[in-house]
């Protein structure tokens, strides 16, 4: 089973996503709640994967996302936003969120974004893309990524691709054909090469460098 937390301010959004989610044989909430009471909570459930309002009152989503990287087995931590939360979206992503999410993504994608992220995937809604790949790379960033993007190898820049459409190591195992070991090796390469991002910031620049057909990085696949 994979484990999940919802934390958001808002009762009705976290009885939503809790039942939405409870109909994945697949999937148990372990927790719903709010920012305050975040880490306690997250950490007695074993939570595998995090939903988290990026905007609470009391106890803001970026708070709780230092606390719970700074465990020693920190989950998967998608931050559940809105059109009108922009500011936070770049810090999100330096302080290692593993994806965006708007509130009322399609339920089906919901479900899928959280076993991509339970294998270690990133995801990133659409609808927030172009929002934070313009908080992330500026002009200098951006150029820095390109260069970065063009000193890899062509099985790294494969590699590369498929980190941008958010696949976990065992999907791009299987796209490539490669043993999961050997991925592993390809992406830590990968992301080396890439200044030490993290494999959301490494989908954006996937995407920014062309590298990624048909669509956004990250989608739930």
């Amino acid at each position: 089973m994979i484990r999940v937390a919802v934390v958001d301010d808002e009762r009705l959004v976290r009885s939503g996503l809790r039942l939405i989610l409870g109909t994945a044989p697949d999937i148990e909430v372990v927790a719903d709640c709010t920012g305050a009471e975040a880490v306690e909570r997250v950490t007695a459930g074993g939570a595998d994967v995090v939903l988290l309002d990026i905007r609470m009152p009391e106890v803001d989503g970026l708070t709780v996302l230092r606390r719970l990287r700074d465990r020693p087995h920190p989950p998967a931590v998608a931050m559940l936003t809105t059109f009108d939360a922009q500011e936070y979206l770049a810090a999100a992503l330096r302080e290692g969120a593993a994806g965006f999410l708007l509130k009322d993504t399609d339920p089906e994608q919901l479900v899928r974004a959280v076993r991509t992220l339970a294998q270690g995937g990133s995801v990133l809604d659409p609808g927030v893309t172009r929002t934070v790949i313009g908080g992330f790379l500026a002009a200098e960033a951006e150029a820095t990524a390109t260069d970065a993007v063009r000193a890899l190898t062509p099985r790294e820049r494969e590699v590369l691709a498929l980190l941008g459409e958010g696949l976990a190591n065992p999907r791009i195992a299987d796209r490539m054909g490669l043993a999961p070991s050997t991925v592993k090796d390809h992406v830590r390469a990968v992301l080396a090469k890439l200044g030490g991002l993290n494999r959301v910031q490494a989908a954006i620049v996937a995407d920014r460098a062309g590298l990624v057909a048909g669509g956004p990085p990250g989608g739930a696949a």
